[in-house]
């Protein structure tokens, strides 16, 4: 067995369970994992800096995930959208990646946003031209759009009616049904009292209000706000044929899984890394071996709240570093510096959790990936 040294004494990874490769997408759930974007390890890449991709890394990465079965969430937060990845790369990975898509019939989709404003909107007219240009751009590359949560909105609009207004007018464009997109404080502070409400269940309130006037134009929203209890009491409320997707990376387990009252199908970062486990899980969900799918998932959820652990933002230097320790890419460098989000301590932990859950396909690569790492940041090992 292959064993390396860490700061507290010498640890032995565990050989991880072959699991078979899908011959198709799970058939009862619909699961997306919002994937990562590699840098160019040589791009400039630093804080502030335009953001510098791998791409041939970055859309190798998305066969992995198609190749599982899983549909793609690109250009999500995920992806560092607002914490690097500025809007001119965006564009090129919503187009890349809907190319490649095409070409595999994988499924994707892709998060419009507002984020090319380099300055305060000063209307709302304003936030919808924003929305509009990048919606164009999600259904040019042949992605389903995903209306992401928008600083700018949250900063200007003075009430659920202006959320209305503005969702209103995108969903009667958009050539097809949209994911909606509810993303919590906790992910980024600055969507705070999000659809125009302090209280998270006067929100719950306003979006299931829009959703019901636009049914036939929403396919689902992805809710990402760690509340098991409101992500049920949202999904039992919605219209019929309205999805709830989950964002929850603490609780997926039982809200994918489900009750008598329905289940939540899935949008989340945590199948980045645990894509192959949670591939397995789900065709187990759908051959109806429960006991199996609680045996492959239960492992992970330790990883995943160790994850997105507060500040659950900078979630995304964990999902690259446990890339890298896969054998994804070749390097743990992000775009804007990321890589600093976490700390030494935490990425050991990462590691041992990563290993317990079983999602590090080869030890003997993930130990000499170790290895490097705490060399490089003082560490004896």
């Amino acid at each position: 067995m292959t064993t390396l040294q860490l700061p507290d004494g010498p640890y032995r990874l565990r050989t991880p369970e072959p699991l078979p490769r899908p011959a198709r997408p799970a058939a009862g759930r619909t699961a997306f994992a919002a994937a990562h974007v590699v840098a160019d390890p040589l791009g400039g890449n630093a804080p502030g800096a335009p953001a510098a991709v791998d791409w041939d890394a970055t859309l190798a990465f998305r066969h992995h995930l198609w190749s599982l079965g899983l549909g793609v969430a690109d250009a999500m937060d995920t992806a560092q959208r607002g914490m690097g990845l500025d809007w001119a790369a965006t564009r090129e990975l919503i187009t890349r990646s809907g190319a490649e898509a095409r070409a595999v019939g994988g499924r994707l989709a892709c998060g419009v946003g507002t984020d090319q404003l380099t300055a305060p909107a000063r209307s709302l007219a304003d936030i919808t031209a924003a929305y509009e240009e990048q919606l164009a751009v999600v259904e040019a590359a042949g992605a389903q759009p995903v209306l992401m949560a928008s600083r700018a909105l949250a900063a200007l609009a003075r009430g659920p009616e202006d959320y209305h207004e503005v969702y209103g007018r995108l969903i009667a464009q958009a050539r097809g049904p949209v994911i909606l997109h509810w993303l919590g404080e906790m992910f980024d502070p600055a969507l705070a009292g999000y659809w125009g409400c302090a209280e998270v269940e006067h929100a719950a309130e306003a979006v299931l209000a829009l959703i019901k006037e636009h049914s036939s134009g929403v396919d689902g929203i992805k809710v990402s706000l760690l509340d098991a209890d409101r992500e049920i009491a949202l999904r039992r409320a919605l219209p019929e044929g309205v999805r709830l997707y989950t964002g929850d990376d603490f609780n997926y387990p039982q809200l994918i899984r489900g009750d008598a009252h329905g289940h939540s199908d899935a949008l989340l970062g945590v199948f980045d890394p645990i894509a192959a486990t949670a591939a397995a899980a789900l065709q187990a969900l759908d051959a109806g071996d429960l006991d199996r799918y609680e045996a492959l998932l239960a492992p992970t959820v330790p990883l995943a709240r160790h994850l997105f652990a507060a500040p659950t933002f900078h979630y995304k230097t964990g999902v690259v570093f446990l890339a890298y320790l896969s054998g994804h890419q070749n390097h743990f460098t992000m775009v804007a510096g990321a890589q600093s989000g976490r700390s030494t301590s935490h990425l050991i932990e990462l590691f041992r959790l990563a290993d317990a859950a079983g999602v590090l396909p080869d030890p003997d690569v993930a130990a000499e990936r170790m290895r490097r790492f705490l060399s490089l940041a003082g560490v004896a090992a």
